[in-house]
């Protein structure tokens, strides 16, 4: 049998993912192969900004990807505290020094544009690091909003690298 928060958690995504489509006018055209383009290089901009801001320590870079402050954080089995929460954990984690923080490489990414303004993205990252490296898969769920894309949903399923 699920537990609550499991199913809590099913109830926050399955929300986020269909609120946007749901408020979609029954006419809205899909997206044109230009559209579709334009959005998953704005994408992989925000995904490369974002590495680059890890990887210099600028952990407020970092999250400038995110939506703030209501972004909805998914790892270790339970649900972060939004933004705020999501930065406090990255700054105690891994802030400590350049050897806690790592070289983090996001890479073999699939973006699907769901409507005009909503993308998923599933893709790998390596956190690379003297002590317990860092494998895993994020599911991301992005919302184009003011004329940017942001990350509403991050769901991260990660692993220790054995050396």
């Amino acid at each position: 049998m699920l537990s609550a928060r499991l199913l809590a958690v099913r109830a926050v995504c399955a929300a986020l993912m269909l609120a946007p489509l749901s408020a979609m006018p029954a006419a809205a055209h899909p997206p044109s192969a230009a559209e579709d383009e334009q959005a998953r290089a704005e994408i992989l901009k925000v995904v490369a900004e974002m590495q680059a801001a890890w990887n210099r320590g600028d952990f407020r870079g970092y999250m400038a990807g995110f939506k703030n402050p209501d972004v909805v954080f998914v790892s270790g089995g339970r649900i972060k505290d939004g933004w705020q929460g999501a930065l406090d954990d990255y700054v105690r984690n891994y802030g400590a020094s350049d050897a806690t923080r790592g070289t983090l490489t996001f890479y073999d990414m699939r973006i699907e544009l769901l409507a005009p303004d909503v993308a998923q993205l599933i893709g790998h990252y390596r956190l690379d690091r003297p002590e317990k490296p860092m494998e895993g898969i994020n599911t991301r769920l992005f919302r184009k909003m003011d004329g940017r894309w942001v990350i509403a949903l991050n769901h991260v399923s990660a692993y220790e690298v054995g050396r």
